[in-house]
């Protein structure tokens, strides 16, 4: 009789223990979750916290552009946060590669990140590509309000489940993009002929065309020698690009057709995200997300004040009238396939046109 009073009791304490870990978050009601739930969620997680998960941040701008400071400052607070478990090193001007060898390596699993626009992303799901159309919007503002809508997260799962890309946040903005050039851009006329470099995507590209321009497709620490020796007529750049690259020593002109809102993305491969602890994965993009967000007022700041150097350095500022080249834009979108989704969009973040 003891020895079945003892077998009761013990059976009823394990009965309890269970019960209580029923409640826990992450744990079935039926029976308990699998070993990697409960590692997930703290329970044998003791294995991981001395663990450190190296990523590394490439970018093809200068250690001075903004976008590279903000992607430092992203690194700092990365590592804060994560008390070390998560090393994050930034690498500008190229180093680890070019932009499209870098995205490849993330693809395969590399522990890397890389600095890209939508048009890159238009590749794989061309519908991304709409980000970097001519005049689709007119500030950061129009641009976030995209990457907050259905339609976006659903570019993003697409390029998680067929491209194995993962998104960590298209939220960081390098602002408006301008002509650089050794004449004054005050009409679609005055491009007409001139070799402007561009980015080498079809939105770009067929963009600048219809503007008057003839595209140019060159990496960009090519552009300043480009113009230098007359191979480039100019460029369509972002101030927080040009003032640093020194574009104002080989252009005198700069005028400000805004025709293009350049907003970044940071991306790296999903099976290196899927690697990450659920905590780290969490970190990783909310922390991308709110750095790129809060940091958009600080661009358009340092736009300003790149502006004022450049003029004060002896560079001419043209503000053209956007309204003909607008128009000259505008037929693109049908040509490209994007005049359905721009309209579609503009209904989802409540632009009237």
């Amino acid at each position: 009789m003891r020895k079945r009073a003892l077998t009761a009791g013990i059976l009823t304490a394990a009965m309890a223990v269970l019960s209580a870990c029923s409640g826990m978050p992450g744990m079935g009601n039926a029976q308990p979750a699998p070993a990697q739930d409960a590692k997930a969620e703290g329970g044998a997680e003791a294995a991981d916290t001395d663990k450190v998960y190296e990523l590394k941040i490439s970018t093809s701008q200068t250690e001075q552009a903004l976008i590279t400071r903000n992607y430092q400052k992203l690194a700092d607070t990365l590592n804060e946060k994560s008390n070390g478990r998560l090393k994050v090193t930034v690498f500008p001007a190229g180093q680890l590669g070019s932009d499209e060898d870098v995205l490849e390596q993330a693809i395969q699993g590399a522990n890397v990140a890389v600095n890209t626009d939508a048009s890159r992303m238009g590749q794989y799901v061309k519908d991304f590509s709409i980000l970097m159309m001519g005049y689709f919007a007119d500030n950061y503002e129009e641009c976030y309000k995209v990457t907050q809508t259905d339609t976006f997260n659903g570019w993003c799962d697409t390029l998680s489940s067929d491209h194995g890309i993962k998104i960590l946040s298209f939220t960081f903005y390098d602002g408006p993009r301008e002509f650089m050039t050794n004449k004054p851009i005050n009409t679609p006329e005055d491009l007409k002929g001139l070799r402007i470099r561009t980015i080498g995507q079809e939105v770009c590209t067929e963009t600048i065309q219809a503007m008057g321009g003839t595209p140019i497709s060159m990496s960009w620490g090519e552009v300043y020698n480009g113009i230098q020796s007359k191979a480039l007529e100019g460029c369509e750049v972002q101030n927080t690009s040009s003032y640093p690259s020194r574009i104002y020593e080989v252009c005198e002109y700069q005028s400000k057709t805004h025709h293009f809102q350049l907003m970044q993305g940071l991306i790296c491969g999903q099976k290196w995200f899927d690697s990450l602890p659920e905590d780290l994965q969490t970190l990783l993009v909310e922390t991308s997300v709110e750095i790129g967000k809060t940091t958009a007022a600080d661009v358009m700041a340092e736009v300003e004040d790149a502006e004022k150097k450049m003029a004060e350095a002896g560079m001419t500022i043209v503000e053209p009238d956007v309204a003909p080249f607008k128009a000259l834009v505008d037929p693109v979108y049908e040509k490209l396939g994007y005049a359905e989704l721009r309209e579609q969009l503009y209904k989802e973040i409540g632009k009237t046109n």
